[in-house]
């Protein structure tokens, strides 16, 4: 079954309240009304996805059109998410934008290798957050097309 693309909501990976706060502010001045989902580590992240326990109503939990994925989390950490998202393929076409404090050649590095497609750092002041918000909104939501993606179950 295909995701309905009527609610287009975005999941952010992230365990921080501090960054989820943030980012939710950001994302409301600059525009973004796409309901942001929450997944606090790595397991809550793929149970989401895969559509298992607590997510399996897709009313309630639908599929993102796009993953903001953090790298450092606890239970899994972001890079092993991705490359689960990866392995699925009824997921292969979700797109995933890494957005960590992590400015590590070999993280940048190997989220790509593991299909990102897009890889941001988290910026360090609030005005820095809305120009990457305005600029993630006009590229990844006004812009870009979507591919399908796919119920799991």
């Amino acid at each position: 079954m295909m995701a309905d693309d009527g609610d287009k909501c975005i999941l952010q990976v992230e365990d921080d309240e501090n960054d989820v706060f943030l980012l939710e502010r950001v994302f409301k001045r600059a525009g973004i009304a796409n309901p942001l989902r929450i997944a606090a580590d790595g397991q809550i992240a793929i149970d989401y996805l895969a559509g298992q326990g607590d997510f399996r109503d897709r009313e309630r939990y639908p599929l993102p059109c796009l993953v903001l994925l953090d790298l450092k989390l606890p239970k899994r950490d972001g890079l092993e998410v991705l490359e689960w998202i990866r392995r699925q393929p009824a997921l292969r076409n979700l797109v995933v934008v890494v957005f960590s404090s992590s400015s590590l050649p070999q993280d940048i590095e190997r989220a790509y290798k593991l299909g990102a497609n897009s890889y941001v750092q988290k910026p360090s002041d609030a005005e820095r957050a809305l120009e990457i918000a305005q600029l993630f909104k006009g590229w990844w939501l006004d812009y870009n097309r979507f591919a399908p993606v796919y119920d799991t179950q």
